[in-house]
């Protein structure tokens, strides 16, 4: 069963960076489709974007278009999030899981079980 690692969360002042890390483990598709969500105190868990398998296009919702990146790297089985410009708004756990495709393009919608995700503080 495929399962995920969050990592590299931390406690970061408005305007700075930091890159998150999404780890596969178990038995792991060929090239699966990744997606980051995030969970705000208060509020439901949402699509930050996705990452499309196989050389395939990425998907980023408006608020964090410009300013988030999503990269890839197979061999290490591990999908990065590049989070530039953070706001105090940006504060959440964020959380990668497997999501589906439709036409070669990932969706943020969500497939298997989340992990335990990563603590992601936007504070001066």
């Amino acid at each position: 069963q495929l399962q995920f690692v969050e990592s590299g969360g931390d406690l970061v002042q408005p305007g700075g960076s930091l890159r998150l890390s999404c780890a596969a483990s178990g038995v792991t598709p060929n090239y699966p489709n990744i997606g980051w969500f995030r969970q705000a105190p208060g509020k439901e868990r949402e699509g930050v974007g996705c990452i499309t398998c196989c050389g395939g296009p990425t998907i980023y919702e408006d608020s964090v278009r410009g300013r988030f990146s999503i990269s890839r790297d197979d061999a290490k089985n591990t999908v990065y999030l590049h989070l530039n410009s953070l706001k105090p708004e940006d504060t959440a756990i964020y959380y990668c899981v497997e999501t589906r495709a439709v036409q070669g393009r990932c969706r943020l919608e969500p497939l298997g079980s989340w992990g335990q995700g990563t603590q992601v503080t936007v504070s001066p």
